[in-house]
């Protein structure tokens, strides 16, 4: 059974910086695999935000975080990540690390809260 265990969520005030890890555990594959990061807002439902090709040399990004969030790969370490830069109130959420772009396979997620 897949294992995806995210890391470096936090509290942050707008305009503040996290990175997210998520360490992708029983996926022999990985590095075959596109990978995705989604968020869910307090009370909404599931938001694909970002995907990243099996090689790292495509990637792609909702609008709204075009220019502030960069995903990456290693596939040695069997870890993806997002760097999350000029963060605003409406990316607070908690952000999981996902095999798909809806999220039918994710992890348990981890807290982003960003104050304005």
């Amino acid at each position: 059974q897949v294992q995806l265990v995210e890391s470096g969520g936090g509290s942050v005030q707008a305009g503040g910086s996290l990175r997210l890890s998520c360490v992708a555990a029983r996926l022999p594959f990985f590095g075959k695999d596109w990978m995705y990061w989604v968020r869910q807002a307090p009370g909404k439902g599931l938001e694909w935000v970002s995907s990243i090709s099996d090689d790292g040399t495509r990637t792609l990004y909702v609008d709204s975080v075009k220019g502030r969030f960069t995903i990456s790969r290693d596939n040695a370490k069997n870890t993806v990540y997002l760097q999350m830069d000029n963060l605003k109130s409406e990316d607070t959420g908690l952000y999981y690390c996902a095999k798909d772009s809806i999220g039918r396979v994710r992890g348990q997620g981890t807290k982003v809260t960003v104050s304005s």
